[in-house]
């Protein structure tokens, strides 16, 4: 193939020239765009540009000579199944060039550790790279049975300008959870300290986090402060009640120990929930029996965070995990009974 000098249509308006060149050239990674830039073979009115450029309606585009297209690239990254690749692939709710949004699934731990294995977000994430050379990077992490929203950063830049929003609270997080009983009162706040349990938790699950009353804070120079709202969504009599839960700071485990504590495990919590943990329904701890699923029931519904770089404000919600689901629906409980957002409603 020869050089060529391709016009910029009225029909494809301004846009990034990486994006006008890949939609003219859909075989073209976006590493090869970005070599291509580099080198100066590719330019745009005779000048040098970046693929990050923009163009407009009647600039002149000068493309080298293009490798023929070829089959496309193999999704599966060395070392990730085929099943892997799709399903990672699949959890995708958003992606840009600068960021990606995953469902994470129940069951999938988000980066590796002591007895998790090699099978985690962060290594599923070299199936995500989608064109670009790097994989993209985690900001923040939920627990490996905890589903729902995670944010990924395709660039370094990004990455800190996420991990700084977090930081900073400059983001807002809504868990959907199942507990056990219903809170008295029905909305409120939970301001235990949380501070780790001695030795490595059951099961090599990682330590255990103790409530601290915040009047003894001082006596557990171990403790972080952890702050929690909740709002009960819905009930069923005195046993169960779907609650959304706000985790104002982001400890460990914060939701699970802190709804324990205040004698509503989360339905499936075997680690806080335990048959001997108290709680202000039945007392039958975090487990019910019956058809309901054994699996944790929570997730991580919702997060709303400023694009680092377009500035927008931008929320994503995940659809319950099936296990969550069918409780959903075994129950006759409605995901669009309930406001996206309750704690907008009483600030």
């Amino acid at each position: 193939m020869s050089v060529q000098l391709l016009t910029v249509t009225e029909d494809e308006g301004a846009q990034r020239l990486d994006k006008w060149l890949r939609r003219r050239f859909p075989h073209l990674t976006q590493g090869a765009v970005e070599k291509l830039c580099r080198t100066g073979q590719l330019r745009v009115d005779k000048g040098r540009v970046k693929a990050s450029d923009r163009v407009a309606p009647g600039q002149v585009v000068r493309v080298p000579p293009l490798p023929a297209e070829g089959p496309p690239p193999d999704p599966r990254p060395a070392g990730i199944s085929a099943a892997d690749a799709k399903m990672i692939q699949g959890a995708v709710l958003y992606r840009d060039e600068h960021l990606i949004v995953l469902n994470k699934p129940a069951g999938l731990p988000s980066q590796g550790g002591s007895g998790q294995g090699d099978r985690h977000v962060d290594a599923l994430a070299e199936a995500l790279k989608f064109g670009y050379k790097d994989k993209p990077k985690l900001v923040h992490r939920l627990d490996k049975d905890t589903s729902g929203v995670l944010l990924l950063a395709r660039t370094d830049r990004v990455a800190r300008a996420l991990s700084e929003a977090l930081r900073h609270r400059n983001a807002r997080k809504i868990y959907w959870a199942v507990v056990a009983g219903v809170p008295h009162p029905r909305q409120g706040s939970i301001k235990f300290a949380l501070e780790k349990a001695p030795g490595r938790g059951r099961g090599g699950e990682g330590e255990k986090m103790l409530c601290v009353h915040p009047a003894r804070i001082a006596d557990h120079p171990e403790a972080k402060r952890a702050h929690t709202d909740f709002f009960t969504l819905w009930f069923l009599g005195n046993r169960l009640s779907w609650m959304a839960l706000e985790p104002v700071t982001g400890r460990t485990h914060q939701l699970r120990a802190h709804m324990a504590e205040i004698g509503h495990p989360i339905l499936g919590d075997g680690k806080y929930g335990g048959s001997q943990a108290e709680n202000l329904g039945d007392g039958w701890g975090a487990g019910t029996g019956g058809d309901l699923s054994k699996k944790l029931h929570l997730h991580a519904r919702s997060l709303s965070i400023e694009h680092p770089i377009t500035k927008k404000l931008m929320t994503f919600s995940a659809p319950l995990p099936d296990h969550m689901a069918r409780t959903w629906k075994l129950l006759d409980w409605k995901e669009d009974d309930v406001p996206a957002d309750p704690f907008e409603v009483i600030r």
